[in-house]
């Protein structure tokens, strides 16, 4: 029940980190998150304790977290910045750890020197998700931010791997420069070796299972998630580096399909969002896992009597200056360079001054280090191999931890203040202009996806859907000097005649009553995504017909759960129902138009709706064999075109590219198309 209860409380905490992130933006979330794990440790310490075994520890978190890092990592960046990011992941990091654990050591004799080498090297990774949510606040230049995603992901397994020697010396107590070099280099290209032969088996594995017809999301999502855990696993077990094996498995990505049809684009969308919310939930497990060790940790070194507590503090202070001024100077090394040789790094030819002091301070103070660092830091055993216990290991701890907060502390607070933010668009016209490009863009991302997924079985299908989109786009150009406003006032006012009409027809004894209020279910769902794109305020009598609407279909689904229930099929009934109120509001509108009552361009775009809607429902009553072929054609890809487009919209969101109303009004747009999509009979 123990374990339970702590994942209950870890899985709460990173829930609610993710609505205060979006309450408090300006607060980065490793921070919220660390927070949370504080007051679960204040408040349950009593409940529950966290004691978990250092090796289970490394696959548990570390291998997911830097496979999904791998895996999307852009390539291409690194390759053009491979200069500056194998000097920061490994030059960079092997320097610091040294540097770090001769004045840890210097500090504290207590500490070996292995032990202290050891907590350098879990100094030297930087942490994802603080850079990310940096990135969203402040404009980081275009060099600078690929060399940071590079640095990401590379120094993560050079430090660990050094950590992981520099710790084997610690707990053996003894420490050969020349086999440790042998050693290091065996596992080194070993698990280059091991990454790329057992990435590449799995691909293989793979092909021949889908050979067999084993073709679903499910299983293609399961497999993908297993490949972290058994290549590092078998990488360990062939005595190698695990974790430079799993970065080369996610670089090499080799279980994504090469073929393109709809399905594979179905599975890839579903594989992204499961390794999203994965990547999610073990980062913030990992920083509530930290807010939970920081009381425990400044318990037992406040209460060493060996050191006082404003020591303590200093050594934290202290190790952080080094780790922060090292880094400074070697950034700044590397700008130099940049400046003198700008052909190295694929960049122009600048001038070394004050900007360049600039673009190496935004790169210091990114550098903030998490998730690895912790992780790394509690594999520490409590145990020497002589059945000692680990000394020092608590003040280890505590002074990583505390590092890692204030580097955290750094990157939230003194970063904006150097970096130029991102530029915000005041006004209403240039806001509403931001709006339709960012839909646009999103529009022929879809465009382009959709057109590389294309085959020479789903071609016919995948261009309709392709012009649909191609015909949204060129609306959104056109909109963007427009103001939407009377025109969404009298797609709702339209959407009340069709209310009127079909309760109308009910009282009248035309249409049946259970396809009748299912239509008007359907128009109401509608009228409520709409007015969340207009604003609209509560209104008791909509209220109430809402809700007398929700009772009946409520009834009607109650009956059809009987098994003597008298009701059928309604698809015809359904379709005619939506023609004729279809063919009534044009009418309509065409009346109001000719009065003067609405306004020409406003009616004329609606009525052409509601046309094309009539066509559509006429054509598909021609032959049901032809309705059914149709469906079978284009509705997967217009499905899975809609996915894409809600995946592009939460980018554009988490790029605070647009903000959560207009997220909100996309998706609602999306979900009204996708309604439409499943309610076509």
């Amino acid at each position: 029940m123990e374990t339970l209860t702590l994942v209950l409380f870890l899985t709460l905490g990173v829930l609610l980190s993710a609505v205060i992130d979006q309450i408090v933006p300006r607060v980065s979330l490793p921070l919220i998150q660390i927070g949370l794990g504080v007051v679960i440790a204040i408040f349950a310490s009593s409940t529950i304790t966290v004691e978990l075994e250092p090796d289970l520890f490394l696959v548990l978190f570390i291998a997911p977290l830097l496979y999904i890092e791998a895996k999307n990592a852009d390539r291409l960046a690194l390759w053009i910045n491979k200069g500056p990011i194998l000097a920061l992941a490994i030059g960079l990091v092997v320097v610091t750890a040294v540097i770090i654990g001769i004045a840890l050591h210097s500090l504290v004799p207590s500490i070996s020197v292995a032990a202290a080498l050891a907590l350098g090297a879990a100094l030297g990774p930087t942490d994802a998700v603080a850079v990310t949510s940096l990135s969203k606040q402040i404009s980081i230049p275009e060099r600078q931010w690929g060399i940071l995603r590079g640095e990401l992901l590379l120094n993560d397994a050079s430090g660990i791997v050094m950590f992981q020697f520099a710790l084997g010396a610690a707990v053996t107590g003894t420490f050969n420069v020349a086999e440790a070099g042998i050693d290091f280099l065996i596992e080194f290209f070993g698990g280059l070796v091991a990454g790329a032969v057992l990435g590449y088996a799995f691909n293989l594995i793979l092909r021949k299972i889908r050979d067999l017809g084993v073709e679903n999301a499910t299983f293609h999502v399961l497999y993908e998630l297993c490949v972290p855990f058994i290549v590092y696993l078998l990488a360990q077990a062939l005595h190698v580096s695990g974790i430079i094996a799993v970065v080369v498995a996610g670089l090499l990505n080799v279980v994504a399909p090469r073929t393109s049809s709809p399905s594979i684009a179905r599975m890839n969308i579903v594989s992204s969002n499961v390794w999203q919310v994965l990547s999610f939930a073990l980062n913030g497990i990992v920083f509530i896992l930290l807010g939970t060790q920081l009381p425990a940790s400044m318990r037992y070194a406040w209460s060493d009597q060996t050191v006082s507590n404003f020591t303590l503090i200093g050594y934290i202070f202290l190790i952080t200056g080094i780790l922060v001024g090292v880094r400074f100077i070697w950034c700044l090394c590397m700008e130099w360079w940049h400046a003198r040789h700008p052909g190295h790094n694929g960049g122009e030819k600048k001038q070394f001054g004050s900007q360049s002091v600039r673009d190496a301070l935004i790169v210091t103070l990114c550098g903030a280090k998490g998730t690895i660092t912790l992780s790394i830091l509690f594999t520490i055993p409590i145990f020497m191999a002589t059945g000692q216990r680990f000394p020092e290991r608590n003040l280890i701890i505590f002074i990583g931890c505390g590092v890692i907060l204030i580097t955290l502390l750094l990157a939230t607070f003194v970063v904006p203040l150097v970096a130029p933010k991102r530029e915000r668009k005041q006004s209403e016209i240039d806001a509403r202009q931001n709006y339709f490009e960012v839909l646009s863009d999103i529009l022929r991302t879809v465009i382009e996806e959709l057109t590389a997924q294309q085959t020479r079985a789903n071609r016919r299908s995948t261009r309709v859907v392709i012009r649909a989109y191609q015909d949204r786009l060129a609306a959104a150009k056109d909109m963007s000097d427009q103001d939407d406003g009377p025109f969404t006032e009298l797609r709702l006012q339209a959407l009340t005649w069709e209310q009127e009409r079909t309760m109308t027809m009910i009282e009248q004894g035309i249409v049946d009553h259970d396809v009748g209020y299912e239509f008007l279910g359907r128009l109401e769902r509608m009228e409520r995504l709409t007015e969340h794109r207009s604003g609209h305020r509560f209104d008791l009598r909509r209220f109430l017909s809402h809700l007398r609407i929700l009772l009946v279909r409520t009834r009607l689904a109650l009956i059809r759960q009987l098994p003597d229930s008298q009701l059928t099929d309604m698809g015809e009934k359904m379709r005619r129902l939506q023609e004729d109120t279809a063919r009534y509001v044009v009418d309509i509108l065409r009346a109001e138009m000719a009065e003067g009552n609405v306004a020409t361009e406003d009616a004329s775009k609606l009525i052409m709706e509601y046309e094309a809607s009539i066509s559509a429902l006429t054509s598909s009553r021609t032959s049901v064999t032809t309705s059914i072929k149709i469906a079978d054609e284009s509705d997967d890809i217009r499905r899975m075109a809609y996915y894409m487009e809600l995946e592009q919209i939460q980018k554009m969101y988490e790029e605070e590219r647009i903000n959560r109303q207009e997220a909100r009004t996309m998706r609602d747009n999306v979900s009204l198309m996708m309604m439409d999509l499943d309610d076509t009979l």
